[in-house]
Order: C-alpha cells, then structure tokens, then sequence
C-alpha cells in the first residue's frame, strides 16, 4: 500500500514543477453517474447470496490538464460504487491516476497509475496483462483496476516501443458471500498467498513493441512479474477459497490483418510459472456487411477459436491443496456473434454472442446494447445466460447466475 501511495504521489509532485504561469493550461472536469439494477431470474445456488434485484450506482469524475503546448498532461480519474446486496462491490478505485510528460523528440513518459490495453479479439484478451481485473464489476474481465507504473513510449516510423516499470501489485477483486457469480467455497481477498517472489511490493517488467506494415498490425510483448491471474488453495476445513499468485514471464503476440470488410484476428502466449509451460491462442475472423437495412446500419459478423494448454486438476503444497494453475474457461471453447452499429444520432449499437464448450457443450451467451438519450444520457442493456452447463465445467458454478442489467449513465 505504501508502494501505491508513493506512485500516486509523483504526478501530483510532476504537475507542481511544471505548473507557470506560462505553460498553466487549463482543467477539464467530466463526470458520470450511472445508476444500475440487475435482476436474477433464478434463486441463488449458495447460502447467504442474494436473490433477484442488485441495485447500485457508481460514480466517475474525471479531472484533466494540459499545458498550452501539450507537452505537460495530468488525469486524475477515481471511481466508486456503492452497490445495496454485496459489500464486496461497494469499492473505490483510482482508475487512472498519472502525469505525462510528451517530448519534442518522439517520446513520452508516464508516472503514475493508468490503465493500459492489449489485444485485438473479441472473446478472449489473452495478451492483456497489464492491468489487473476488477471482477465484481463483471465476469467478462473488461473492466481494470489502475497498475502504478512507470511507463517510456518512443515512438518512430520503424514503430512503437512501450518499455514499463511497475509496483504495487493489486488484488484481483471477487463477489462476496452475498454476491451472485461467485465461486463456492467463496474467495477470501483478505488473506492471499504470494508464491516465491511474488509479491505486492515486488518490481514487475514489462516491454512491447507494435507496427504496421501493409495491411498487417501487429504487437509483441513481453511481462515478467506478478500473475494478475491467480490460482485458488483449499483453505483449512475448506471454508473458503485462498488466491495464490505466482511470479510468471510471458511472451506473446497479437496480429491483424485487414482487408476489403474482412478482419483476421490472433492473440497467442506462452507462459512460464503457471505448472508447466503453456501455450494459449484466440485466432478467428470478423466480417462487416456495410449499409444494411435500406443503407443505415453495419453489421460485423464474428467466429473465434480459443485454446488454452496449462495444467488442470489440483496439486499438493506447503499451504494445501491448490489448483496447478489458474482456470481458464476458453480452453477449447468456439465463439459466435454479432455487432450491429445503426449509424444514426443516437448511436444506438447491438452485440451479441455465444461461447460453446466443445469437449462438454456447456453454452454461454451476452447481449449487450446500448443508445444515448439526448445529449447528456446513456440507456444501456446487458444480458448474460448459461445453458447446458456439464456439471464438470468451470462455469457449473454459474448455472443459475442468469441475469440482466439495465444501465442509466447521466454525464457532466
């Protein structure tokens, strides 16, 4: 925590240093309110978890400044939710926290805590390993905390390199035993174990390099620290689950090829420090047929294969019995799906898409849609069903976790 509070620290000392009445620029304020309900059709699995409606609502200032000639930059973005059923989702987050320097010569430099993405896919982002997930927002693992870090980006016309520095590792965050989409026995976020060197005070590394050439974008990269994922031990008398989290170096690679209305799409790793070594890829196409329904709307067309080769099964050790490496729920899994954006005023966009286990057949499905409301309001709807969930399946745990949120977000 210490270490957390030093790298939030350093763009507030930055922006003092270089803050004159000459370069003084000018602050942008943006916020956002949304207030959420999602309703569980089914009664809850497990004793103490909720039943039906989840009300909450979060909240999102963002604070922005930049000097006159954009070389000086300063974000401060906290975030908060305040959720009635489960006080594990009643959190705070600083989201993005930092001060940029952006140089004359075709660099930059970023000090502080920032959210950073990787990937090209739709079903899976295997590549993105930055930012650790903040899972009681959602299962889809598209939502991050803030990573403290030090980050250099050069760029130049042979591309891109990102070279990180980072510390203050952040806990992956879990339902608690009042919230729905948890594991049973529940996972104990108080007392995580830290295997060999790994540890929240410890230094990861991280480096990238991207390009494009023709038609092709690409990026490799490479990380060695902390897992962001974690492997769960039995906890003593088996009253809950502790996560376990490993140091690990991964290499990886992400790729895009373009051409006409066709998109091919790969993200692939190798990871050491999980078991054995893995390998795990996302590969699969997207297709766009371009002003549909009388010439006012696209519709993307998406077909994904993902394959995940870590050890399965459970392992003894000095803290107990605990899982060989952290799950993976597409390790041989197909994806279908669609996106229909309507192209109008309102912005009013559609997807939908469907994950099919094919060793068991186990099913997954999302809907999401969304569509602003005059100039100031955002109506969003988000659906996410289980069927045919072989008992066996990482998901089983999910199988009556059916549910639906509707989203109200007013911006500032």
């Amino acid at each position: 925590m210490r270490v957390f509070q030093k790298f939030l620290m350093a763009p507030v000392i930055g922006a003092a240093l270089v803050a004159s009445p000459a370069s003084a620029g000018e602050v942008e304020f943006d916020a956002e309110v949304s207030g959420e309900i999602r309703y569980f059709p089914n009664d809850a699995m497990f004793p103490g978890q909720l039943n039906d409606w989840q009300p909450s609502i979060a909240f999102t200032p963002e604070f922005r400044w930049e000097t006159d000639d954009r070389k000086h930059q300063m974000v401060f973005i906290p975030f908060f939710r305040l959720d009635a059923k489960d006080d594990e989702r009643t959190h705070v987050d600083l989201r993005e926290a930092y001060y940029r320097f952006n140089s004359d010569d075709n660099w930059s430099l970023t000090i502080g805590a920032a959210k950073v993405f990787w990937g090209r896919t739709e079903s899976r982002h295997l590549v993105d390993i930055i930012n650790q997930t903040d899972a009681v927002e959602d299962v889809d693992e598209e939502d991050k905390l803030g990573q403290p870090m030090v980050n250099l980006t050069v760029l130049n016309d042979w591309g891109t390199l990102d070279f990180f520095v980072m510390s203050g590792f952040r806990d992956r965050t879990f339902p608690g035993v009042e919230g729905r989409l948890r594991s049973q026995p529940v996972i104990d976020t108080e007392n995580p174990i830290f295997e060999r060197d790994a540890r929240r005070g410890a230094v990861d590394y991280a480096a990238r390099y991207s390009h494009y050439i023709g038609n092709w974008d690409f990026g490799v990269s490479i990380f060695h620290g902390t897992s962001r994922e974690a492997r769960f031990a039995i906890a003593a008398g088996g009253a809950s689950l502790l996560p376990v989290y490993d140091k690990i170096t991964q290499g990886s690679i992400d790729l895009q090829y373009t051409k006409d209305a066709w998109l091919w799409k790969m993200e692939a790793v190798v990871r050491e420090g999980h078991g054995d070594t893995f390998f795990a890829s996302v590969a699969g196409v997207e297709y766009t047929l371009y002003q549909i329904f009388g010439g006012s709307a696209d519709l993307g067309l998406l077909a994904e294969y993902q394959y995940d080769g870590r050890d399965e099964g459970f392992v003894a050790e000095n803290f107990g019995l605990t899982q060989a490496a952290p799950v993976a729920t597409g390790n041989n899994d197909v994806f279908a799906g669609a996106r229909l954006a309507f192209n109008d005023t309102q912005d009013s966009s559609a997807l939908i898409g469907v994950s099919v286990d094919a060793d068991d057949q186990s099913m997954g499905m999302f809907i999401e849609a969304e569509r602003r409301i005059g100039q100031n309001w955002t109506a969003e709807l988000e659906t996410r069903l289980f069927f045919n969930v072989d008992p066996a399946n990482v998901a089983n745990v999910f199988r009556d976790d059916d549910f639906l949120t509707m989203r109200l977000t007013r911006y500032f």
